[in-house]
């Protein structure tokens, strides 16, 4: 479905957009098609699902943003898909994924990940979401210290140019 314009174009997006007034343009320079082509690509990549959203990062400490937790939430396996569809749905909540619980050592299945202006937020926010669901047994992990975060980006195998 994809060729290597569309693997270089997503290389080029994941490193964020130009900051000129033209950027599609930019990447077109780069990539040897036109800005139109660019914008047509992106476009079809979207709607094959293959992009989910263009967006902004920003650095969420140097806004204020402080407190930032991981919440391990005791669940069944067996609840595990209906309580990561209902966790999802609140908007408080920017990750939500399911780990395996390890027997006797470790019996929370599904995380979540909130982020605030302040501990005491993020925990209301967090008490609020446990008696809207009745998923009463959680343990919250707050950051302390930020040792490294930038996106992930994928290494795309281009093979030899055509």
């Amino acid at each position: 479905m994809m060729d290597q314009t569309d693997q270089r174009l997503l290389a080029e997006l994941e490193n964020g957009l130009p900051l000129v007034s033209h950027p599609y343009t930019e990447i077109g320079n780069r990539l040897g098609i036109s800005e139109d082509e660019v914008i047509q690509r992106i476009t079809i990549l979207k709607e094959n699902q293959i992009i989910r959203r263009l967006r902004v990062r920003i650095n969420q400490r140097s806004v204020g943003i402080i407190a930032n937790a991981l919440v391990a939430w005791n669940i069944s396996e067996k609840e595990a898909d209906a309580a990561g569809s209902l966790l999802s749905e609140f908007p408080e909540v920017t990750h939500c994924y399911q780990r395996s619980q390890v027997p006797g050592r470790w019996e929370y299945s599904i995380y979540t990940v909130h982020h605030g202006w302040s501990h005491d937020q993020v925990l209301r926010e967090i008490s609020m979401i446990a008696e809207k669901t009745g998923y009463a047994e959680y343990v919250v992990l707050f950051s302390t210290d930020e040792y490294k975060r930038t996106p992930h980006t994928r290494v795309y195998d281009l093979g030899p140019e055509s």
